[in-house]
């Protein structure tokens, strides 16, 4: 059997904590960052807090294993002084939202080879996709995420308010979106670009820009410009 424990109660904790109760042969414990004046012992500390509070809350541990889950810090920003890891689960954590585990790639990193392989035990409860991602390379995939998904969510937003606009529902575009991020599993991005930024239809282009305000055009012209330079 393994223990851990979790200290946080965001939707990254909430979503962990509820996934390892239902594995075999791992005991979880999860108290909010505001109790570490009474941190159980635990073969696996996971911190699950914002990245801002991770020094301070980590310099209060003293269990003998203790990693963080984010994708922007280093793993250096631990200050415990026992040994130190990472548990990053590339994945959007929304409230309410089930998130399934076993596609969840588990990217970690530790400091000796056996918390590396205490770290993989524990993420093989939950799933097969299990990454060796140093800090550097970690910071790097953060970015690139931040990309595809965050960036890439508000540009739903933006759709979206331009429906609301418009009185067209939403779901209309439901089977493009899934299309899109279907089609680069099997093709680069690059590849699959479509559009009238890419061909360069500057009719259209011109059309679309007066039917958006100010700070949306801002948006659309950046983004055209970026596509016609092939960045």
């Amino acid at each position: 059997m393994m223990s851990v424990l979790i200290i946080g109660s965001g939707n990254v904790g909430m979503h962990l904590y509820s996934a390892l109760l239902e594995t075999k042969n791992i005991i979880v414990t999860q108290i909010s960052s505001r109790n570490i004046s009474k941190v159980p012992n635990a073969d696996v500390t996971i911190i699950a807090v914002s990245d801002n509070a991770i020094a301070e809350v980590s310099a209060k541990i003293t269990n003998s294993f203790v990693v963080h889950t984010s994708g922007a810090c280093a793993i250096n920003e631990l200050q415990n002084n026992s040994s130190k890891g990472v548990f990053y689960m590339l994945q959007t954590f929304t409230k309410d939202k089930k998130v399934a585990f076993s596609e969840v790639p588990f990217c970690l990193e530790a400091e000796t080879t056996e918390n590396y392989k205490l770290l993989k035990k524990l993420a093989n409860s939950l799933g097969e996709n299990i990454y060796p991602i140093n800090s550097k390379q970690r910071k790097a995939l953060h970015l690139a995420a931040v990309f595809v998904n965050n960036f890439t969510n508000h540009m739903y937003k933006i759709g979206n308010d331009i429906c609301e606009n418009n009185q067209i529902p939403f779901n209309i575009l439901h089977p493009l979106i899934k299309e899109t991020s279907e089609k680069i599993t099997t093709l680069t991005p690059r590849k699959a670009q479509t559009g009238p930024a890419i061909r360069k239809d500057s009719n259209t282009i011109k059309e679309h820009l007066s039917l958006l305000n100010n700070k949306e055009q801002e948006i659309y012209k950046l983004l055209t410009k970026s596509i016609q330079n092939g960045n």
